[in-house]
Formats: C-alpha cells, structure tokens, sequence
C-alpha cells in the first residue's frame, strides 16, 4: 500500500469550497445589481436635465410672446409643456425684483421674476431644477426699460 489517502475530500473542505464559491456569486451579483440601479439614475437624471430646460425655454417662450404675470404666483405660468413620462414639473419658487434685491412678496411689480423650476422623476431617484429670470416685454403697460 502507498502513503497516498484516497478517501477523498473531507465534508469540512467542501463546505469551505461552497462558501467561498457562494461569496464570490454574491460579490458579483451585487456588483451587477448595483451597475443596474445606477445606470438608472443616470438615465433618469439626464431626462431630467434635458426636461427642465425644456420647461424653462417653454416657459421663457410664454413671456416672450405676451404672457408675463404680474406678481405671478408659482402656478402662474401655464406654458402648455408636458413632462415625459414618469416625470412631474413645476415652479417651486418665485421671487420678484425690488430695484435692489430679490424679495420673497411681490409689492410693486418692477417687471423681473426669479423663477425655479423644478423636474422630478416619480420615483424621487432623480431630480433637477434650474433658476431663470423673467422679464416683461418693454412697451408694455406698467413696465420699467
């Protein structure tokens, strides 16, 4: 007989075997998992971009063409823009123009808005939101050039 055991392996070297093949699927599959959902967001925070500059054009567009509110509330300016699918806008903030500063309340309208308007994917994974000034059209009633 030769010094060689053939009896094979022991349970206590298979179980090793098996987790450390277990751990590694589990490094993998969440390594996967986690490309995926972050692949997502990226999506969803570029439609966003993409989406709230086509609601601060539209709504620029609206002003351009006649629309100006005075004192204009953040439900003011309907521009008659859609967001994609999944996707909600709106103006979140407004501020008008004193002459001096930006303020929270419109007492005399001076002709400037500060609008932020804000897209948001519906599942709150992505979001943007941009700052942009409004401007009534000069030759208009009550406006300051």
């Amino acid at each position: 007989m030769s010094g060689h055991d053939d009896r094979g392996e022991t349970l206590l070297e298979l179980l090793i075997a098996i987790m450390i093949i277990g751990i590694a699927v589990v490094v993998i599959v969440g390594g996967l998992v986690t490309s995926v959902l972050m692949s997502d967001i990226h999506r969803k925070q570029a439609t966003a971009s993409t989406a709230v500059r086509d609601y601060a054009e539209a709504i620029e567009n609206s002003v351009v063409e006649g629309s100006y509110v005075s004192c204009a509330a953040k439900t003011s300016y309907a521009t008659g823009y859609t967001p994609p699918s999944g996707y909600t806008a709106s103006i979140t903030g407004v501020a008008y123009w004193s002459g001096t500063a930006w303020q929270p309340t419109c007492g005399t309208d001076t002709g400037l808005q500060q609008l932020t308007v804000r897209v948001a994917s519906n599942d709150n994974r992505a979001a943007e939101q941009v700052v942009i000034v409004v401007r009534k059209r000069c030759g208009l009633a009550d406006t300051l050039c």
